[in-house]
């Protein structure tokens, strides 16, 4: 099958690597988003599946917009018999995801129709889910809501962070595209019609959605810190000042004082929750290095019922 490949974070190097390696996939090139400034020096950098398409030696395409018409351009002269789509950023256009005989087939980081958007992992995290996968579907317009070709789960450890999850996820991702693409070829694979009443989304993430509301529960509160690794993890504020939770963890045992309230015993430091509470393994104020929490307790001379957040 000749296959022209989608996609940009190191999610979909995987993948990528799967159908370069397959003596039945001709590869016939690369598109991915363009090199971003990223960091606190803004420096530019490229994505990971370019990076990878370099060391495999395939052709690369890096367009601003994928509606523009260098891209339909560029993919009309290979005539691909299929798109492979993982991760890339953009939302295809009628034009493009039609122009292959078997369409382009997109491999999604959730058992859909749970959690379509940009950020599956991070929200099947949040929401405390013990079950993920992946889907492969074919898409159509609309926002992951194409019919489904094929779907495998995997177990979510109690504390696995999305970046752990994300590299678990990323070889079965690989799999199931490979094994989605052949069944195609082989007329052997049946979609299906996803169940739009069951729908969920998992939205790009912002920034404010690190922000810890102490009425939550611990375990929730933990959640949010697990989904929402690397960024924009879980914050608060103290005296005023932003307070980054590096590491964080549910208590063992409860905490009867008003959510937000800091206590430390020893050499823990913990955060009553609106049910439970969170043990500050490690901190970092606004400017400051990152330290242990009990240390970070003692250098600001915590002062009885002293509270995080506004």
């Amino acid at each position: 099958m000749r296959v022209v490949y989608l996609g940009t974070p190191e999610f979909a190097v995987p993948p990528l690597e799967a159908l370069a390696a397959a003596p039945d996939i001709e590869l016939l090139g690369v598109i991915c988003q363009p090199d971003r400034q990223a960091g606190r020096g803004l420096e530019r950098r490229e994505p990971a599946v370019k990076t990878a398409a370099a060391r495999l030696g395939l052709p690369l395409l890096q367009p601003e917009r994928i509606k523009a018409d260098e891209a339909q351009a560029w993919l009309e002269q290979r005539r691909p018999e299929a798109l492979a789509v993982v991760a890339y950023g953009q939302i295809l256009p009628r034009r493009v995801f039609e122009l292959p005989r078997w369409g382009a087939i997109n491999a999604h980081a959730s058992l859909l129709p749970r959690y379509r958007g940009a950020a599956p992992i991070q929200w099947a995290l949040v929401r405390g889910e013990t079950v993920t996968g992946v889907t492969t579907m074919r898409i159509e317009a609309g926002l992951d809501s194409g019919p489904i070709l094929m779907q495998r789960e995997l177990a979510v450890a109690p504390d696995e962070t999305a970046p752990e999850l994300s590299r678990r996820l990323a070889p079965l991702a690989a799999e199931l595209l490979l094994e989605t693409l052949r069944a195609l070829a082989r007329e052997a694979v049946v979609p299906r019609p996803q169940d739009a009443a069951q729908a969920t989304l998992a939205p790009l993430l912002t920034k404010d959605d690190g922000l810890a509301d102490w009425s939550q529960p611990a375990r929730e509160l933990y959640n949010r810190w697990r989904g929402f690794q690397p960024w924009p993890g879980l914050h608060t504020s103290f005296r005023g000042q932003p307070l980054q939770l590096i590491r964080v963890r549910p208590a063992a045992s409860d905490a009867a004082a008003a959510p937000g309230t800091l206590a430390l015993d020893g050499a823990q430091l913990a955060a009553a929750c609106g049910s439970g509470a969170l043990v500050l393994d490690e901190v970092r104020l606004a400017g400051r290095a990152a330290v242990a929490g009990a240390a970070f307790a003692r250098g600001a001379r915590l002062r009885p019922g002293e509270r995080l957040g506004g």
